[in-house]
């Protein structure tokens, strides 16, 4: 489906307004938990319609030193990371995955691999016998080595295959606007 249908575009602006918290637990005796990380947005919204659609818990990926604001510095900021292999420290941390049996982990492509909170993320964290339902967002690049990147580090888990979506509007948005400010007048 195309970032540019219309309908695509009311149904994730209607989404994006509703109230996501970092930790909720839907349902006391669920089994399913929705993990995610989002930079923009996008990902975020996809985590909430999973939630209320598997009566799921939701915990927000965060790291414990928000990337910057501005999109180039985030960009450049996580490529710096992923060259050197960092785990960057969370700023909350999930008390105890042995209570869930599937985890559908939510997170956006960045630099054609998974972001390093995430890596973070899924080393603290023992896979074995977990089903892992990965949904990943990404910018126009596709889902890069993800799923190599979660066989490696999720190990014992039975990974099941990915949604994946294209979202790359801040992209798009940022190199339209910079486009035309600078043409000439």
């Amino acid at each position: 489906m195309s970032v540019n249908n219309p309908g695509r575009r009311a149904v994730m602006a209607g989404l994006a307004v509703l109230p996501f918290g970092e930790v909720a637990q839907a349902d006391v005796n669920s089994r399913v938990l929705v993990a995610y990380f989002s930079r923009s947005g996008n990902t975020r919204v996809i985590a909430g319609v999973i939630e209320r659609a598997r009566r799921a818990a939701l915990f927000e990926i965060r790291p414990a030193r928000p990337y910057p604001a501005d999109y180039f510095e985030t960009v450049e900021q996580a490529r710096q990371e992923r060259d050197r292999g960092d785990l960057p420290p969370l700023a909350g941390k999930l008390a105890d995955i042995a209570g869930y049996d599937t985890v559908y982990l939510g997170f956006p492509v960045w630099g054609e691999t998974v972001p390093p909170a995430v890596r973070t993320f899924l080393s603290l964290h023992d896979w074995r016998g977990k089903t892992l339902i990965p949904f990943i967002t990404h910018g126009g690049y596709g889902a890069g080595d993800c799923a190599a990147q979660l066989a490696q580090r999720a190990t014992g888990s039975r990974i099941r295959p990915a949604f994946v979506l294209e979202a790359d509007q801040e992209r798009r948005t940022t190199t339209q606007v910079t486009t035309w400010l600078d043409k000439p007048d």
